[in-house]
Parts: structure tokens; sequence; C-alpha cells
């Protein structure tokens, strides 16, 4: 098996994402001892902010009269379809930034959308396993009073599950500012409660990603 594994953050150091989704795939490695994880950093590795544009105008210019910026493009996002076609299972580690999406991330499924095998409608990853990490800093859970702030989740729900189809597991956690900023001080045990239950359930999620939820669930 090969596990893919997706960072959206722009921190290496000190991600909490990164963190939570190292649980993650430690779990998934002591389950499939000796099988490789293939890995993309966008933080690091950043898809220009152009390559989508290009991608989507190559696809309206006859190929023989098509820019090397587009071909570029295209080529791009038939290599990041491909890690996700050759991998067995899928894990995305994406943090909320500023209520919304990572910007790294939704260039990133922006492109790899228009790969014709990624088109509405296809079901080129359809049952595929995956884990989507989504951390939050500050507090977005039911009766809080930031509940619905988070519009990336659903979003990504949508896309990973629902657009491309995928077994989708979720892995959650708030509070990540705690510690960092001291108007949240006082709430250092319940973001270390919920820490421990996001680990908890990540090496949950980890040990049976690819085997179905059926034996996650066992």
């Amino acid at each position: 098996m090969t596990l893919f594994r997706l960072d959206a953050s722009f921190r290496v150091e000190g991600s909490h994402s990164r963190a939570i989704a190292d649980v993650v795939e430690a779990a998934w490695t002591e389950a499939n001892p000796g099988e490789a994880v293939v890995r993309r950093h966008l933080g690091t590795d950043v898809i220009p902010a152009t390559a989508w544009g290009d991608a989507v105008t190559a696809g309206f210019v006859p190929a023989e009269q098509r820019s090397e910026s587009q071909r570029e493009a295209q080529a791009l996002a038939a290599t990041l379809v491909d890690e996700l076609v050759e991998a067995d299972a899928l894990l995305f580690a994406v943090p909320l930034f500023n209520y919304g999406v990572s910007q790294h991330f939704k260039t990133w499924v922006d492109l790899v959308i228009t790969d014709p095998r990624m088109a509405p409608g296809t079901t080129t990853l359809a049952g595929k396993a995956a884990e989507l990490v989504v951390v939050r800093g500050g507090n977005y859970q039911a009766g809080a009073p930031r509940e619905g702030w988070d519009h990336a989740t659903p979003w990504m729900r949508r896309i990973l599950a629902d657009l491309w189809g995928l077994d989708l597991t979720v892995t959650e956690t708030d509070f990540t500012l705690v510690g960092v900023n001291p108007a949240m001080d006082q709430f250092k045990e319940l973001a270390a409660e919920l820490r421990a239950e996001a680990e908890r359930v990540a090496r949950e999620h980890g040990a049976g990603l690819g085997r179905g939820r059926r034996e996650i669930a066992a």
C-alpha cells in the first residue's frame, strides 16, 4: 500500500495540523510496516497562483497553439492527479486560516479539477480511503460564540467526499492558539482535553485508513 500525504500549512516547525497528521501517519505506518509514504507540502512547494488559469484556458486552445505556461500548468495538474490515483490511501492536513480554507489547498484543488480525470461527474477516486485533519486556532464547536464561522471544513467535505467520492474520515481539534494568544489562557485545560481526544481519533483513523469503515469501527 501507499499513503499520499498532503500538508497545507505554510509552517513546518510548530504546525498543529502537521503534528496531528504525524499521529495519523505513524498509526498507518505501524499498521502497514514497510509501505511507502508519498508527500507533498503545499506550503514549501507552492503551486503558482497562475497555474489554474493557465490550465483552464489551455482547454480552449488547440494543443499546438498552447503557450509554454499552459502546457506546464496542464503537466503539473496531471502530476497532482497521478499522486492521488497511484496512492491506496490519502491524508490531508489543512488548518483553518481567517475562517476559510488555506489558499494553498484551494489552489491545489482548483488545479486538480482541471485534469480530465477529475472533471465533475468522473469517479476516478470514488471509494478511496482518505483522512482529513483540520485544526482551528479558536473554538468553533456547537454553542461557542463563533459556531458556524468555520467556512473551510464544510467546503472541504463537499470537495473530498461529495465531489470526488472519497471514503472520508475527519479529525478536528480547536483552541490550537491556546498558549500563543494570552487571551485564551483560561482555556488551557479544555485545549489539552481537545488535543488529547484529537490525537486518539487520529490514531484510530490512521490505523484503519485504507481498511474500510467497518474495520475502523470494529
